[in-house]
């Protein structure tokens, strides 16, 4: 018989009394239910913004998820305790494109789908602190 440090570890096996989805859970609720990822801002809506940009205008979006003009910054990230920055930027051309309403993208100010997963969806929306 092989030593046990030999075979694949399962979780179950090992630790009997320890629940995996347990543990999922309550890491997703923590993580994502008021604060939203690392570096991310609260959930502020479950689909994207679609909005028509202007070529080379300056654009400011909320990363924060407070701003009550989203997607838009409207500088209540400075009211709240939260060391976020909006994003700045323009675009190239005018037209129109969807900008994240999650603030849970990976590819900011844009919509990268990730609102589509379950976590996203089975979130509560998130109000101003200072608001409620």
């Amino acid at each position: 018989m092989s030593p046990m440090w030999d075979q694949p570890l399962s979780l179950n096996k090992a630790f009997p009394f320890f629940s995996l989805s347990l543990l999922q859970t309550q890491v997703i609720r923590s993580w994502y239910s008021t604060s939203g990822l690392p570096n991310h801002g609260v959930i502020a809506a479950k689909q994207p913004f679609k909005v028509e940009l202007e070529m080379n205008k300056p654009y400011t979006w909320c990363a924060c998820g407070y701003s009550r003009k989203q997607p838009f910054c409207d500088g209540t990230h400075n009211s709240v305790q939260t060391k976020m920055s909006p994003i700045k930027f323009n675009v190239e051309m005018t037209g129109y494109t969807l900008l994240c309403g999650c603030k849970q993208t990976a590819n900011s100010p844009y919509c990268d789908g990730t609102h589509k997963k379950n976590w996203v969806q089975q979130a509560s929306l998130s109000t101003c602190p200072s608001r409620s």
